[in-house]
């Protein structure tokens, strides 16, 4: 802490403890067999849908952990990485807080899409079709296979302590 931080009583900023938790959201987004076995586009729409899919399923996690504050300020790392990555392929000052609020829009619907999809009886194949391929014509298998890893990345949050989780453990 710097003098001045001390000087002023300035807190670190609390959304530093969950970097750890965020980069292996992204890791874990970008890993290759999304976009091979499971046909999902690799583009930057593609990439986002993927990334938002396991930070959903992250925030799910935390909602049912009473995590809230934690949940509040991952979704914040998330909106600065997509701030970042929005101005790094040269969208600018005056359009990128729309691009913003549509991706967290984007990211609303997916939580409640996925929430639904994982429920007892949901049907997350058509909650993927719809917002990880946004419609586009996709394989039964491909989906199949999204779908399962998906479900069993879900299954393995739930088996994680919420410390491990915001140490940025996530499951195999």
């Amino acid at each position: 802490m710097s003098l001045l931080d001390r000087l002023f009583n300035r807190q670190p900023d609390p959304r530093l403890t969950m970097q750890p938790l965020y980069q292996a959201i992204v890791h874990r987004g970008r890993a290759v067999h999304w976009y091979v076995e499971g046909a999902v586009p690799d583009t930057l729409d593609g990439r986002f849908d993927m990334v938002a899919a396991i930070l959903s399923l992250v925030l799910l996690r935390l909602e049912q952990a009473d995590l809230r504050h934690e949940s509040v300020w991952l979704t914040e790392l998330f909106v600065d990485d997509m701030e970042a990555q929005l101005r790094q392929i040269g969208i600018g000052d005056i359009v990128v807080g729309k691009h913003i609020g549509r991706m967290m829009s984007a990211l609303g619907g997916r939580l409640s899409a996925y929430r639904e999809g994982l429920a007892h009886g949901g049907d997350m194949n058509a909650a993927l079709r719809r917002n990880l391929y946004r419609g586009d014509p996709v394989s039964d298998d491909a989906v199949a296979d999204v779908e399962a890893r998906l479900r069993a990345f879900a299954a393995g949050l739930e088996a994680i302590e919420p410390a491990r989780l915001l140490a940025g453990e996530l499951p195999a």
